[in-house]
């Protein structure tokens, strides 16, 4: 059983779906708990990935992180008691990972948890507390990189560890040759909006950046002042807040591109084609990285060190000028630094399942 809820494990279990189905007398139930419900946040990723339609949709989003992680828990839960799978595995470190986690450890099925070990050692991280709890409760560790490893090490997790690099990676390898040019649609008048020869591509939509007029405005005058225009897909969490603060005639962001979602091959294209991307996305950081495109990351912490070498990928805050300031960094592309594997993780991945499925 393959439990997702968001975007970004979507992305990883399509390239382990993909080698699941081709390995003989494996059958893989993916449950989504319907944590991404937007069509273009969720259906449009399944459709265009060609991952397996799922056993079932729990339909569970909103809420505070306990109301949402305690109905996935007795949602998953019963799923598990009705399909009884030999393995359930697990990605990243949403409400959805942690509930499917505990579930799981409660009813002794053995777990692979897949991007473990990954640390911001930042408390005030609602998904470190999912990424700690899933680590000390899974059966088996796989981490995307060698710094992912060291820090279970640290936590005397090591017996149950390994390297297997990122399926994110695998992912945009073989995505990029089949990226589209987005079609992208305003959320202000639901017109098309032309897609310009150049661009920044633009991702928040954390808390921190975007639960506050204050914090919105700083990000929005940043990048409403850049030279070049701001593609920026809303998330439908800010979606009103933006459209509210967009049509303030006080407020002149008309640099900034705001429009719908896009999908994962659209994303891909934007990644690989911008000027910059200034993200508050662990993938998107990532992604960035894989196509040597500089990124901004505006959070107070690191997600992934890894990228953040060579001026490749700087901190900043939603303000104009700690933003321009990191943008400003100049970046060097080392081609032989690649701390994400080989782009075999999800076969590895499979094979990791299987074995712990025969093993039961």
């Amino acid at each position: 059983m393959t439990i997702v809820g968001a975007r970004p494990q979507f992305i990883k279990a399509a390239v382990v779906s993909h080698v699941l189905e081709r390995m003989p007398g494996v059958e893989e139930e993916i449950v989504h708990t319907g944590q991404h419900f937007d069509t273009n946040m969720s259906q449009t990723f399944f459709d265009e990935l060609d991952i397996p339609e799922p056993k079932a949709n729990l339909g569970i989003s909103g809420g505070t992180h306990g109301q949402m992680t305690a109905r996935m828990l007795e949602a998953l839960e019963s799923e598990m008691v009705e399909r009884k799978p030999n393995v359930v595995l697990l990605y990243g470190d949403t409400n959805s990972t942690l509930a499917g986690a505990l579930a799981a450890a409660k009813l002794h099925i053995p777990m692979v948890h897949v991007e473990a070990g990954a640390r911001t050692h930042s408390a005030t991280n609602p998904e470190e507390i999912n990424r700690i709890c899933t680590d000390h409760v899974a059966t088996k560790l796989l981490a995307c990189t060698k710094d992912n490893l060291e820090n279970l090490n640290k936590e005397n997790l090591a017996a149950k560890s390994e390297f297997s690099g990122d399926p994110m990676y695998d992912a945009f390898l073989h995505y990029s040759a089949l990226a589209q040019r987005p079609d992208l649609t305003s959320i202000i008048d639901s017109e098309p909006v032309e897609l310009p020869a150049e661009f920044y591509y633009v991702t928040c939509h954390r808390e921190e950046n975007t639960g506050t007029d204050a914090a919105l405005l700083g990000l929005l005058d940043a990048l409403g002042s850049l030279e070049a225009p701001a593609v920026y897909p809303v998330h439908p969490r800010n979606r009103s807040a933006v459209c509210r603060l967009a049509q303030d005639e006080k407020n002149d962001f008309s640099n900034i591109l705001f429009v719908d979602p896009v999908g994962y091959l659209e994303s891909v294209y934007l990644a690989n084609h911008a000027k910059q991307i200034i993200t508050d996305s662990g993938g998107l950081q990532r992604e960035a990285f894989y196509a040597g495109v500089k990124c901004t990351t505006v959070l107070d912490f690191e997600v992934w060190p890894e990228t953040m070498v060579r001026g490749r990928n700087i901190l900043a805050k939603p303000t104009r000028e700690s933003i321009f300031d990191a943008m400003s960094v100049p970046q060097t592309v080392d081609e032989a630094y690649q701390p994400f594997g080989d782009g075999r993780a999800a076969e590895r991945i499979a094979n990791c399942v299987v074995e712990l499925a025969e093993r039961r």
